[in-house]
């Protein structure tokens, strides 16, 4: 299970600090360490939600190409789904196509697909920020999926892969809705409007970015490959009171009355004066007790409900140890010491392979006090300085070179690093 708090997404600023000075204010940038939010996403964890090949659609897997998006035919198929019906599914090879040329993979509508997403977007709702809906963003080098433009939400960008340059203008739009109003302006509006350049942030692996809604924006990875995932917060408004009393209204005879007829000079007068009574009463449901409460209780539980299964304690109400649930693998005992010592030679000058896997499933890296540890089966593997970004980094590829590993990581004793998770049984050689 992946815990999360709202103080957690924001140290070393606390949420009162966020609070007083950047919450519908100003951007902030807050630096992470790469581990941070490993758990929220990876490559590998990207690649298993793009496996999952029925739960895409034209509208949840979308492919931008240099600021186009590319109909769904170029890389969808019609195909029959679990219910027996047609629909457009992912075809692996025209998205892998694609990808090649340079075109953004954009996963919509992900925030209860995974542990890590689930606990990030309760964490953002637990603060009473509002309802939290997360996208990927998986970009290359010099391709640009979007320009400058505002979002109708405020926008935490969680950065997971690579690095990124966001360009933060000085616009901001007025708190714009999903309007067609704010829908249907043009690109030359947009860039009329974003106004001067205001910063340029680089974003690296457990970064976040927080951008106030209607803040002008776009972004550019400057390395071979980035992941980011944006969750979007959509706060409660003004006109979500407005349906609130468009209910209201309906048990007030004055509102379900015909308009009078607003023909001469009588019938304007009759019109206007109905429509200073309408907004008397207005006025006063706003001050109705019942209306405050409906209102109080839509603000304070303005959040998706998901998930919350624990099937086996609502059976038996024993809640099994975490090492023993369904699906988490004991230590793998197989790797012979032939094996785990090519495995720790890690390509450093001697005889080995130059790829290497992790052969225990559900190995993850956790905090112990101010210490990380990694974590297989029933093992804790005691992990020192960079250790815990290097065992985020190897845990979330389904393989690796040593090399990779050592360009990643300078200043990383990789020999006895890998030596060590060798003996544990945690890595081997790949095939």
């Amino acid at each position: 299970m992946v815990k999360l708090s709202f103080a957690d997404i924001l140290a070393p600023i606390t949420p009162e600090q966020f609070f007083a000075e950047y919450y519908d204010k100003k951007p902030l940038h807050v630096p992470g360490v790469r581990a941070k939010f490993v758990e929220v996403m990876n490559w590998r964890s990207m690649n298993d939600l793009l496996n999952m090949t029925h739960i895409w659609s034209p509208h949840s897997l979308k492919l931008v190409l240099d600021g186009t998006v590319l109909p769904a035919e170029q890389y969808m198929a019609s195909a029959t789904n679990r219910d027996g019906q047609s629909s457009m599914q992912p075809v692996t090879a025209k998205v892998h196509e694609l990808i090649r040329r340079g075109a953004s993979v954009v996963l919509n509508d992900i925030d209860s697909l995974t542990p890590g997403l689930r606990a990030l977007s309760d964490a953002l709702e637990g603060a009473g920020l509002g309802r939290s809906q997360a996208n990927l963003y998986c970009s290359w080098r010099d391709h640009k999926a979007f320009p400058a433009h505002f979002d109708t939400h405020d926008v935490w960008a969680i950065h997971v892969e690579g690095e990124k340059t966001w360009n933060i203008w000085e616009g901001r739009a007025d708190w714009p809705v999903m309007h067609a109003f704010f829908r249907n302006m043009g690109q030359a509006y947009h860039d009329r409007t974003r106004g001067a350049l205001k910063e340029q942030i680089v974003l690296k692996p457990g970064d976040l970015l927080y951008l106030p809604r209607g803040w002008y924006h776009d972004a550019l990875c400057e390395s071979d490959a980035c992941i980011h995932i944006a969750f979007g917060v959509h706060a409660p408004l003004g006109l979500d009171v407005m349906s609130i009393l468009s209910d209201r209204a309906v048990h007030d005879v004055l509102f379900r009355q015909p308009l009078p007829r607003a023909d001469g000079i009588q019938g304007k007068f009759a019109l206007h004066e109905r429509l200073r009574e309408l907004g008397r009463r207005l006025r006063d449901m706003l001050h109705e007790p019942k209306v405050v409460e409906v209102v109080e209780k839509f603000a304070a539980n303005y959040r998706f409900h998901r998930g919350g299964y624990d099937v086996p304690f609502v059976r038996t109400g024993i809640r099994p140890p975490e090492d023993d649930m369904p699906g988490a693998p004991a230590m793998s005992g197989s790797t012979s010491a032939a094996a785990s010592a090519s495995v720790a030679a890690g390509g450093d000058g001697a005889a080995g392979p130059a790829r290497y896997r992790v052969a225990v499933a559900g190995a993850r890296a956790v905090r112990r006090g101010q210490d990380w540890a990694l974590r297989a089966g029933a093992a804790m593997i005691p992990l020192a300085g960079a250790e815990a970004d290097a065992a985020q980094w190897v845990l979330a590829r389904s393989d690796f070179a040593a090399a990779d590993l050592g360009a990643a990581f300078p200043g990383l004793d990789r020999a006895g690093f890998l030596g060590k998770l060798a003996e544990a049984g945690v890595l081997v050689a790949a095939d």
